[in-house]
């Protein structure tokens, strides 16, 4: 259901669009005739390339059937909001480097992003993994990224161009990839993981030809790393409580380092190749030389954390160590005097265990249990330089308002959090206290700047969008779960909520339909406020006025082509647009008494939202299919095609 969230946010996009006459010039002059089998595309001047029709065949002119004719207009991504990292508690999160010191790595779901260090607001995502993926490193060249996932397939792609074009794919074993490692030229790469028959393979990057044996480890192999110069060297870092040393290449195993107590979560080389470090659940950080593997000490003393330490990586001139743990600090270590240079207290909150760290350039990184990325200050350990924020977890809904002639992009997300976006610059934030506890399921704008918001934890919210702060007396408590929320003029809200509507006014349950006879699912209020449309999983749209504190049920019933998925008024309250999961959308004359004015066709798969341009010429519909169309109201076959990712 992911692109349920794009529905309220097109509005605000179209009307850019929409008013952008160079774009509406591209528009009018391509179009694309064809049939199922011979697509061509033809205009009267050399036309922008677009990436959809890229590589369309030649069109037979002696096939005249024409199935179809539809604009190839391709709306382009003016700006990614990156997410969070997807991180689990008591797992390490790791965080890759560039080796230009540009960027910095690390996935969620089945997505890599890329964020620019000095401004993370600056993001790019690969998308082409099947399955979740769980590490991503540059290579030492920097001209390729390594990205491992669940399935273990690893696919080597292109960082120079934007498509990031796939260079090569490998399965070194069956299993979850944990981490990555490559040698210094480029050539060679490790990975690791969690592999039915082997923990883990090194191959050359080209050929996929084996160049050792990654063994002498019985449980799942957590981190990798290569010595970064000559001799090389690997090690490795495992569930069973120990380390492994290996030379090479080819690299062969050499011995078993036993010094820790509990598993191993990572290992890593200095970039100068002279030490190596290994960090363990059990506290523990111990030093070795990068050549022999002979224990160097054990930072600390007995323990370098109070808690299991997930990630460590080196300064750029491999004299100091950055570590990352549970017990919700990140420090810095001397290694060569063997003290703390400076500890990073977190907060005292679960969600604020360290499960990943970067040190790269200047920048010190920490990845907390939230998700939030954390720029450390070495001149104030207890407050970071700056907090990227956001969603690590799917995002559900969203809306846009205007605050002080800024657009601001809301957005809800399946753990309840809620995030406001600076829509020009990514910046973002959560509000402040607690609020949702569970999924927030859909959210709108009312007259009086109040956000409200409706969620699977029961309730109804209304957040001021001024202080942006949760308040214990606008929630509004709920017998049963609800799936929707709409906002009318006068403090009207109706909710639909699993077999039940409600109506509010003026935050206050005032009447209630229970057991409607159907399964409702959506809700829109007219801009008038007098009606209200129910979308029901029976493929029918029931209206409902609004009389007061009650409901009434008018006996008009409007047919979609299958079980109702969202529907929306135009601004202007002329149409309401009805999408459904049969991939139709179906707007209705309300006018003409709720005629059937237009059907649109072009989805392949169900379609989940509808939104309205201000112009009330055009909106938008998104589907499963990860399409999002732009329709013009008057001309089905026109429309504006928008691929995601």
């Amino acid at each position: 259901n992911g692109w349920a969230v794009l529905s309220f946010l097109l509005p605000e996009l179209l009307g850019a669009w929409h008013t952008n006459s160079s774009q509406q010039q591209v528009l009018r002059g391509w179009r694309l005739v064809g049939n199922l089998a011979h697509p061509l595309v033809f205009h009267p001047s050399p036309p922008p390339p677009c990436p959809p029709f890229r590589r369309t065949p030649k069109f037979d002119q002696a096939d005249t059937h024409t199935a179809f004719a539809y604009v190839p207009f391709c709306l382009p991504a003016e700006r990614v909001f990156a997410s969070l990292p997807q991180v689990e508690r008591g797992v390490s999160k790791i965080i890759g480097g560039d080796p230009k010191g540009n960027n910095f790595l690390y996935t969620n779901g089945k997505c890599v992003i890329i964020r620019n260090i000095d401004n993370p607001a600056i993001a790019d995502i690969y998308t082409e993994h099947a399955h979740q993926v769980v590490v991503a490193k540059y290579a030492p060249s920097g001209f390729y990224i390594a990205s491992g996932d669940v399935s273990g397939k690893l696919r080597i792609w292109d960082t120079t161009q934007k498509e990031h074009l796939l260079k090569y794919e490998y399965q070194p074993f069956a299993g979850k990839i944990k981490d990555i490692a490559w040698t210094e030229d480029s050539k060679r790469i490790a990975v690791v993981g969690e592999g039915r028959e082997k923990f883990g393979a090194v191959f050359l990057w080209d050929t996929g030809s084996s160049v050792g044996e990654v063994t002498g480890h019985n449980k799942v192999i957590n981190s990798v790393d290569i010595k970064q110069t000559r001799p090389y060297r690997l090690a490795t870092a495992s569930d069973d409580n120990c380390a492994a040393f290996f030379e090479g290449p080819p690299f062969k195993f050499k011995f078993t380092i036993g010094d820790h107590s509990r598993f191993v979560n990572c290992v890593r080389f200095s970039p100068d190749g002279n030490k190596f470090a290994t960090a363990s659940a059990d506290g523990q950080i111990y030093i070795y030389d990068g050549k022999t593997g002979e224990k160097v000490c054990a930072l600390g003393g007995s323990k370098a954390h109070d808690g299991g330490i997930y990630a460590i990586s080196w300064s750029p001139d491999s004299s100091h160590l950055l570590s990352a743990s549970g017990d919700k600090t990140a420090k810095v270590w001397d290694v060569g005097a063997n003290s703390v240079v400076n500890t990073f207290n977190m907060g005292p909150n679960v969600l604020d265990q360290q499960l990943g760290c970067l040190w790269q350039k200047d920048h010190l990184i920490s990845v907390s249990l939230s998700g939030y990325i954390n720029y450390l200050d070495k001149n104030n350990p207890n407050k970071p330089l700056r907090v990227i924020k956001g969603h690590s977890k799917s995002i559900q809904c969203l809306t846009v308002h205007k605050n002080d002639g800024k657009s601001y992009i809301y957005s809800g997300s399946h753990d309840g959090h809620i995030n406001y976006w600076d829509s020009e610059t990514g910046e973002n934030d959560s509000f402040a206290g607690k609020g949702h506890t569970n999924q927030v399921s859909r959210m709108t704008v009312d007259e009086t700047d109040q956000l409200v918001s409706c969620s699977m934890d029961d309730t109804v919210r209304y957040t001021n969008l001024i202080q942006r702060d949760y308040s214990g007396q606008s929630v509004i408590k709920l017998d049963i779960q609800p799936k929707c929320v709409a906002v009318g003029p006068g403090g009207y809200a109706v909710v639909v909520c699993i077999g039940q509507i409600v109506l509010m006014k003026n935050q206050k349950k005032c009447f209630t339909i229970d057991d409607p006879g159907y399964e409702p699912e959506v809700v829109a209020v007219h801009p008038s406020g007098g009606t209200a449309a129910v979308g029901g999983a029976d493929g029918n749209v029931r209206l409902y006025s609004i009389q007061g504190t009650t409901l009434k049920h008018e006996e008009k019933l409007l047919e979609a082509k299958g079980p109702v998925t969202d529907l929306a008024y135009s601004h202007d309250g002329a149409f309401l647009a009805v999408c459904d999961a049969s991939k139709v959308v179906t707007v209705f004359s309300v006018a003409d008494g709720y005629s059937e004015y237009n059907v649109f066709y072009g989805h392949h798969a169900k379609i989940v939202c509808i939104a309205w341009s201000p112009d009330n010429e055009h909106f938008a519909s998104g589907g499963m299919d990860m399409m999002v169309y732009v329709w013009t109201l008057s001309d089905p076959e026109t429309r504006v095609k928008i691929q995601g990712n």
